[in-house]
This record gives structure tokens, C-alpha cells and sequence, in this order.
């Protein structure tokens, strides 16, 4: 397809939401399904083979076919900041609906997320591997191959944690990560009380899994490109990935009974 020009696509979008132009809706949904592509591919490492790309990808078209319906451009506000999560939830759904990750991994999931919020109470600090290990009785092999089986879990557990705003639209981490160069479209107070809980929670993750969790969610790397950054294989990137959600989602079920619902 060719590309469009900014332009042409404020034309398109006047075309469709103002004279229900359904062939210029066509074209917007086939100029953007190149972030279905992305939001897909960056999910797909989590999930480690338990589905088809390709099967994310029509999972993230129908987020997509919604944002495109719903986006009002008269806000200002770009339509990838808004497509990108309804991609994402769509996908996340679809994921959820198939109850793809089998109950012995989500048990484990769940030790390893009290492990982490009991063992923080108790030392006033993120605990490391090793006290982690000693604290479920495991030697540091095991409790890093036990962090590898649930990396699938915390794509979907931490999504879980976080609230909707009052049109019922998901948040996701990258949404609530301050960016200095943008204007925040909501001015919801709930939305703002989750902001300041979810930064109150990655201030206090341990240096390595707060730069893992930023760059991956706010400036888009995937878990190979951060592995170059910080010096370390993309398995352990992974690891950290999985040790960040598992503390920030234990720190949020502390806090979750005072927030706005």
C-alpha cells in the first residue's frame, strides 16, 4: 500500500468520522495495522512459542478496527498513543479467553509474588535472588528457572492489576510512565491516583529491573535490544522482566484497596 502523508490522513479522518466514509475507514485501518505488527511481536516474547504470531496479529486487528471507530482527532491527541493500548487489551483478552497458561504455572506465579511482597515487609527492601531462593527453599538454578515458567503469567496477571477509566478503556504500564515531551490527555483523578501509585511502586524496584521495565514499556525495545544495553543475555532480561512485574503487581495488591474503583 502507499504510504500517506499527514495530509491525507487528516483527510481521511474527516472523510470518515464526518461523511461516514466507510472506504477512507478501509484505509486507516490498513495505514495503522503496522502497530498490530509491533504490539504483537513485543507480546510475542512472553508468550515463548505458546501461540502464533499470527494469531496475536488478528487478535490485535479487532483493538485496532475499534480504535479507529472510536478515536475522536478534534481531542489532539495522536491516535497511536490511543490505538496502541486497545491493541494490546484486545490481544490480552483473547489470550485470556483461550485460559492458554496451565494452573500449576499460575500457582507458581503466585508464590513467587508473596515471596517478593512477605520478604519486603520484612527486610524494608527488595529482596535479592539469593534471599528469595533461601525463602522458598530453593537453590538460585531453581528459583531462576521458576521466574523462565512464569513469563507468561506476568504479561497477563499485571494488566490485571491495573483499572479502567470511566469509559471502561485499559491502561497500561507504558501510559502511566511520565513522558516530559507529551501532554497527558486524561485528567481523570483516578487516573492520576494510579500514576502516582505505579511511580511510587518503580522508584522502588532495584536498578536493573527499573531500567528493564522503562525501556521496555515507555521507550519500546525489545528484550535483545535491552540485553545490548545493559551488557546481559536476552534470558536474563527476561528474568528481570518478570522479578519487576512480580514486585510491582505484589505492591499494587497492597495498595489496591485505596485507590478510586
Amino acid at each position: 500500500m502507499q504510504a500517506i502523508n499527514t495530509q491525507e490522513l487528516v483527510l481521511l479522518w474527516h472523510k470518515f468520522k464526518k461523511e461516514n466514509d466507510l472506504k477512507a475507514r478501509e484505509k486507516l485501518i490498513l495505514h495503522y495495522v503496522s502497530l498490530v505488527k509491533y504490539v504483537a511481536g513485543r507480546l510475542a516474547i512472553g508468550i515463548k512459542g505458546s501461540c502464533e504470531l499470527d494469531d496475536l496479529i488478528s487478535a490485535g486487528v479487532y483493538g485496532l478496527i475499534s480504535a479507529v471507530d472510536r478515536f475522536d482527532p478534534e481531542r489532539g491527541f495522536k491516535f497511536e498513543t490511543f490505538a496502541l493500548a486497545r491493541i494490546k487489551g484486545a490481544i490480552l483478552d483473547w489470550l485470556r479467553a483461550l485460559n492458554w497458561v496451565p494452573q500449576s504455572i499460575r500457582s507458581k506465579a503466585r508464590t513467587l509474588e508473596k515471596a517478593f511482597v512477605n520478604l519486603e515487609q520484612s527486610l524494608g527492601r527488595p529482596p535479592e535472588d539469593h534471599e528469595i531462593a533461601n525463602y522458598l527453599g530453593l537453590t538460585l538454578k531453581q528459583f531462576h528457572q521458576m521466574t523462565d515458567e512464569v513469563a507468561p503469567v506476568t504479561l497477563l496477571s499485571f494488566e490485571d492489576s491495573l483499572y479502567s477509566d470511566s469509559e471502561n478503556e485499559p491502561y497500561s504500564l507504558g501510559d502511566v510512565i511520565a513522558d516530559p515531551k507529551a501532554k497527558d490527555p486524561v485528567e481523570y483523578l483516578e487516573f492520576e491516583e494510579i500514576k502516582e501509585v505505579l511511580a511510587q511502586a518503580i522508584t522502588r524496584l532495584p536498578e536493573k529491573e527499573k531500567l528493564v521495565t522503562t525501556l521496555y514499556y515507555y521507550e519500546g525495545l525489545t528484550l535483545k535490544e535491552i540485553g545490548k544495553v545493559l551488557g546481559v543475555s536476552e534470558s536474563r532480561v527476561s528474568q528481570l522482566h518478570t522479578k519487576a512485574i512480580l514486585r510491582l503487581r505484589g505492591y499494587l495488591s497492597r495498595k489496591k484497596k485505596g485507590l478510586i474503583v
